[in-house]
């Protein structure tokens, strides 16, 4: 990202926490009673596309990506319950404040202290940015020699205290920040939310994403840029990049008909995205039948396994797992030894004494 692009985003935002922006937010509906316990003016100071609060499971370690003035992080603090936790992520600082000044009073509403507020790149998540101002105050840099320190700062930083630990997050969100990210730096940004992810853990993003490339005229402008436009990946191009990544059962969970803008002939809409990380393949041989419902004569899973509509087909301890998640909606029916057949949403069959989904 160019320094101006850089700068206007900013800029822009810094006014949004000031004032609020209306060029910057898509019509979004949230739940009224999860919105009855914020403050009116992180209501008013929020920007987003989406609502990814209603993915948030009670005990859920919750990390929102660009969390702005806090109102997504406090929505989630509501459901994660008290032995979940939310952590808000931004690089802006009017923004940090804003959500930072109501800390104290949403922690006695919610009945404790569950959200706290980091200085970061979403890009970065291992870097402490507020460690790093303060690195710089004592090591302020004069020469290549102080730079080079400050590259090694940087990277033991990150190995031995990252911001954001690897394998720590059970949810991780966003609303409309991604396309904010530079070109060049996504595919880092996505490459790090599956750092952060425990594995099972899950990603819901809401975004924007447009229905053609986008010119360079537009990458350029760093109004189109800030506005949450010329930033956009393509709507191919983002479920790709989360699977390409090695996410699964990546999907648009959410996509509006309508387009939120149309510029240059281009469609740019809100779409939410969900998937999941895997859990690492299982040593345990113990195999599993497993049978598409259909309604497609076959579907193909991330790891190339191919799956004919009403057969029986063996797959071994993680990738039974991987289907019985609810991710996949009940689209898959597990087939027991003995012939009987249960729903894979939940993963047991009748015997467990469960109840299928």
């Amino acid at each position: 990202m160019s320094v101006n692009i850089e700068s206007s985003v900013l800029i822009r935002y810094s006014e949004g926490a000031r004032e609020r922006q209306e060029s910057l937010c898509c019509p979004v509906s949230y739940d009224e009673d999860l919105l009855d316990m914020l403050p009116d003016e992180i209501i008013e100071r929020d920007y987003g596309c989406g609502d990814p609060s209603r993915y948030v499971q009670e005990g859920d370690v919750v990390l929102d990506l660009g969390s702005g003035g806090g109102k997504i992080c406090y929505m989630a603090a509501q459901l994660v319950g008290k032995n979940g936790r939310v952590i808000g992520i931004d690089m802006n600082d009017d923004m940090l404040a804003l959500a930072r000044r109501y800390q104290d009073e949403m922690a006695q509403r919610l009945g404790g202290n569950r959200v706290r507020f980091l200085k970061g790149y979403i890009q970065d998540l291992a870097l402490n940015i507020e460690a790093l101002e303060q690195y710089l105050e004592t090591h302020p840099v004069h020469s290549h020699a102080d730079y080079t320190a400050l590259r090694n700062w940087e990277s033991l930083q990150r190995h031995e205290q990252p911001l954001i630990a690897d394998n720590s997050v059970d949810l991780v969100i966003s609303n409309c920040v991604l396309n904010l990210v530079s070109d060049q730096e996504k595919q880092q940004l996505i490459s790090e939310i599956f750092r952060v992810l425990k594995p099972g853990g899950r990603v819901a993003i809401s975004d924007i994403v447009s229905d053609r490339a986008i010119p360079r005229s537009m990458k350029d402008d760093p109004e189109l840029w800030s506005g949450c436009i010329s930033g956009a990946f393509h709507e191919t191009e983002f479920l790709n990049a989360f699977t390409d990544c090695g996410f699964v059962a990546t999907k648009y969970d959410k996509w509006d008909p309508a387009p939120w803008q149309t510029i240059n002939g281009i469609e740019f809409r809100s779409v939410t995205l969900t998937a999941i990380k895997p859990e690492p393949l299982s040593e345990r041989d113990h195999r599993h039948s497993m049978m598409y419902r259909g309604p497609f004569a076959a579907v193909t899973d991330e790891a190339g396994n191919t799956y004919p509509r009403g057969q029986r087909t063996p797959v071994n301890e993680s990738t039974h797992a991987l289907l019985a998640n609810p991710a996949y909606e009940d689209a898959f029916i597990e087939v027991s030894d003995t012939g009987s057949t249960t729903s894979a949403c939940c993963g047991t069959g009748p015997s467990h004494g469960k109840r299928c989904c």
